[in-house]
């Protein structure tokens, strides 16, 4: 059976006319209002009490019934290396997946719901100002800086906005795709759209990133770099530094809207939680849409657990945490906060403390003048010692300006 050329675009205009309504509707939802009162951590624990305990196997690794890595209610999936990333309640697909390098820089945008259109249809676009290959850091600032975008995003849309004036700051900018995964390494139904990338394992992500910042550290001849990160992109970097070598190459760790303590997804992530407590695995369905990441970031699981389980912070890096009280992602806000560990500082900040009219929501956030200008404060603070404050509009970001 032949498809025309015709039909096949209308098939693909489709499902990216429908990802931007999903986008619009997720960003909108609750933006417009005044922030509820949210639970605390503790009250969602409470919620899902039963599911903070890991499922661990019998051999003392991830897993729970059914066979090892690879199917079964707890049982996770496996990665092809013997290790087992699940212990969620879910089942669906393997491990695997890749990193890419973005190709050519894409337009600046001001405006999340232009950049993360045209992320959609030049999937390997790289943010402006970023990957200059060439660019040596200077003893101003002797760290270069790798930018990780979250889930369902890419290196163009995830830095569209925060590229081009961090370059311009004096920085060497960095950035890539990382947890590209197809339907059968667990990436769900992104799989099926250009653009959408952070989809797979965490941990697998955390070893590409690994390996990326190996790569900018020998091609710059730094020592160290600051990492600016949003969404999956901050909690996956916390995993780098805890798990994968991080700690000792890594100074600032900047992030927006992270989940290093989970996300109840307005409440369903922790439902469906609860109803896997009960030994009725929801989750696992779930997972083919949403993917692998974005199941391991909800309340309670086995991820968020380990990630967490020596403590929010490690010795020697410098965190910047900002969450946003319009966030319907991460949610509640709070659980993007991190408490101090020894030898790190942490300096939690709530996007809309001393600029209220900064009403941007967990996706325009990266479209914030004042979250740009926080960034720019941690990396140098005495270049850029004051915060701007101006109105951005939830759903379309950066101030308002198309």
């Amino acid at each position: 059976m032949t498809i025309s050329r015709g039909r096949t675009r209308s098939v693909c205009a489709a499902i990216l006319t429908g990802v931007s309504a999903l986008a619009v509707a997720l960003t909108g939802a609750g933006a417009a209002a005044d922030p509820q009162a949210a639970p605390t951590e503790q009250a969602l624990a409470d919620i899902i009490r039963g599911g903070r305990q890991v499922a661990w196997g019998t051999d003392g690794g991830l897993g729970g019934t059914g066979s090892a890595c690879t199917s079964g209610s707890g049982a996770g999936s496996g990665n092809g290396s013997g290790d087992c990333y699940g212990g969620s309640g879910s089942s669906s697909g393997s491990s695997g997946g890749y990193s890419s390098d973005p190709g050519a820089p894409g337009p600046a945008s001001t405006s999340f719901l232009a950049a993360f259109g045209y992320g959609l249809l030049n999937n390997d676009a790289a943010a402006p100002g970023t990957n200059d290959w060439n660019c040596k850091p200077t003893a101003e600032h002797p760290r270069p800086v790798v930018l990780l975008h979250g889930t369902w995003m890419n290196a163009y849309n995830g830095y569209a906005y925060m590229g081009q004036p961090i370059k311009d700051a004096g920085f060497c900018t960095f950035t890539f795709n990382y947890g590209r995964s197809n339907m059968l390494e667990g990436g769900g139904l992104g799989s099926f759209i250009p653009g959408v990338m952070g989809t797979g394992y965490i941990q697998d992500s955390a070893k590409q990133t690994a390996a990326f910042v190996d790569r900018v550290l020998a091609a710059t001849g730094a020592e160290e770099v600051d990492i600016i990160a949003h969404s999956q992109g901050g909690s996956m970097a916390n995993w780098y530094t805890k798990y994968e070598g991080g700690a000792a190459k890594v100074k600032n760790l900047i992030t927006y809207g992270a989940t290093h303590h989970g996300t109840s997804l307005d409440g369903i992530g922790a439902l469906g939680r609860a109803i896997n407590n009960l030994g009725i695995d929801i989750l696992g369905p779930i997972e083919i849409f949403v993917g692998h990441a974005g199941i391991q970031q909800t309340v309670g699981s086995d991820f968020v657990k380990q990630l967490n389980a020596n403590g929010d912070t490690v010795p020697g890096v410098d965190y910047t945490v900002v969450g946003t009280r319009y966030d319907e992602v991460t949610n509640p806000y709070e659980l993007t906060f991190l408490d101090q560990g020894p030898g790190a500082t942490v300096n939690n900040i709530t996007l809309q403390d001393g600029c209220e009219q900064d009403v941007s929501d967990h996706l325009t956030m990266m479209y914030s003048p004042r979250a740009l200008s926080i960034a720019l404060r941690a990396l140098d603070p005495i270049q850029n010692p004051n915060l701007t404050c101006t109105f951005n509009p939830w759903v379309i970001g950066g101030g308002g300006s198309l």
